[in-house]
């Protein structure tokens, strides 16, 4: 006997998708990439210590995802490949965010319209930086392929509305680091899942300086480093001063005075 068809109209079965990849994205604790004055700074929660959100994709090109850890993981080792690639075929220089965003954006749209296929449940952020902040980049790539130019910052996770709400009410390109590193600690704070403040352990950091002498300006910052850009400096305590007209007592003489 045969089984019974069933017609699902396409309007429905991309709806049925899309919540499918946002329900998964939805467990993830948000990642923000936003420029400032040392270049692009990313910044998520992470309670692992090797299992990476954020990494280096190329020389200028740093990444950054949520979601499931397999799927994005794929994405960004094929983004290496892909580099390399281009950048032994053609030159190093060649290699850019907006390329890898666009070849990323071409296979996650790939996934998601194929029905034998179940979409990624994850968000991507490349950004790549410039030799001025005029020339930083920041891509923010959906599920579904849909790719968005952003000219500051970029939140992706379950929680990147109320992030972004939280880091845009103080937020400039022109910051400095510790200052953009700050607003965006206490933005992650704002994640309605999560108990407020951030501890620094619990904390992923990357910068691609636009400073750094090397080819390759990604680096990570470390827990000690972000404990530092991140503690107010201690103010001295005052020194107590003498009334005016007044002059210091010797020992001696104060002793003298004692004994009369």
């Amino acid at each position: 006997m045969s089984q019974p068809m069933f017609y699902v109209s396409p309007e429905q079965q991309v709806k049925d998708r899309a919540e499918f990849a946002r329900s998964g994205i939805a467990k993830g604790r948000s990642v923000v990439a936003a420029r400032c004055a040392a270049g692009i700074l990313f910044v998520g929660e992470n309670r692992s210590t090797t299992l990476h959100k954020i990494s280096e994709i190329h020389d200028r090109i740093g990444f950054a995802a949520v979601g499931r850890y397999n799927e994005f993981e794929n994405l960004r080792v094929a983004g290496i490949r892909h580099a390399d690639v281009r950048g032994y075929a053609y030159a190093r220089a060649d290699v850019t965010g907006r390329m890898l965003a666009g070849a990323y954006a071409q296979l996650l749209g790939a996934i998601f319209s194929s029905v034998m296929e179940k979409p990624y449940e994850v968000e991507v952020v490349v950004a790549e930086v410039g030799a001025t902040p005029e020339s930083d980049a920041i891509y923010r790539l959906s599920f579904d392929g849909s790719i968005v130019d952003e000219p500051s910052f970029a939140v992706i996770g379950g929680s990147a509305e109320a992030v972004a709400g939280a880091l845009r009410a103080d937020y400039s390109p022109g910051l400095g680091l510790a200052e953009c590193l700050g607003l965006t600690i206490r933005a992650l704070g704002a994640d309605p899942r999560g108990g407020g403040d951030l501890a620094v352990e619990n904390l992923e950091v990357g910068l691609l300086d636009r400073g750094r002498e090397q080819v390759r300006k990604f680096r990570r910052l470390s827990a000690d480093e972000v404990r530092a850009l991140t503690t107010p400096p201690k103010t001295p305590a005052p020194r107590r001063t003498r009334a005016a007209g007044t002059t210091p007592r010797r020992r001696g003489a104060a002793k003298a005075a004692d004994d009369e």
